[in-house]
């Protein structure tokens, strides 16, 4: 289950997950009913046969809970010790079939085609290549393939972001974040080429589960 990625410098945004992992991990999900939710809507798609991939996985949890139902999960992040974390939970499971990698999504070199589910969640949001990561995750995707991501639209629940999330980036206080609406979320995916399958929105401030196919 190896793959090759683009030879690694420390991420500069790593810093700021790497001292919140332990935490981070040790922290119970925020509405877990909701969250239960999204695990099923995503269960609904996935095949035995499927490859997975997952940008941005944390320490794991989302990877493995899905782990049993495909094929073969492929998970990264960019934080060193979240992968740890992810890695000895796996250890833990006894899942086989997932690969934890520390990489960005750019930093991925997968074949075009070669994954039939790529999931994104509470992850979007923090890159500042969103248009870019997008067109990549068409590629990487099949013909028929889903793209399965849950995301803070942050202009549409709190635009003023734009303005306090740079300074409380430079300060150690928050992580980087892109700040764009459901709106332009949807633009920039319909405008990869991929079609709306599912569109779920919890609440005014919950993330926006999209699940998008290539045609």
């Amino acid at each position: 289950m190896n793959v090759m990625t683009t030879p690694l410098k420390r991420h500069p945004d790593a810093r700021f997950w790497d001292r919140i992992a332990r935490r981070y991990a040790a922290k119970p999900v925020p509405d877990q009913a909701v969250y239960a939710q999204k695990l099923a809507k995503t269960a609904g798609y996935l095949k035995p046969t499927d490859r997975v991939l997952e940008i941005g996985c944390g320490t794991g949890t989302t990877a493995l809970h899905h782990a049993g139902r495909v094929a073969r999960v492929l998970a990264a992040d960019i934080s060193p010790r979240m992968i740890e974390i992810a890695r000895g939970k796996a250890v833990e499971s006894g899942a086989a079939n997932v690969e934890f990698l520390v990489a960005g999504p750019r930093d991925l070199q997968l074949a075009a085609g070669s994954q039939d589910v790529v999931m994104a969640h509470s992850i979007l949001h923090l890159l500042p290549d969103v248009e870019a990561v997008i067109q990549q995750v068409h590629q990487w995707l099949k013909p028929g393939g889903v793209f399965v991501s849950s995301t803070p639209c942050l202009g549409d629940s709190v635009p003023w972001f734009k303005v306090v999330g740079p300074l409380g980036h430079f300060l150690g206080l928050l992580p980087r974040l892109t700040v764009f609406t459901a709106s332009q979320l949807l633009d920039w995916l319909q405008g990869a080429g991929f079609e709306l399958e599912e569109r779920w929105l919890p609440g005014p401030r919950s993330g926006l589960y999209l699940i998008m196919r290539k045609p």
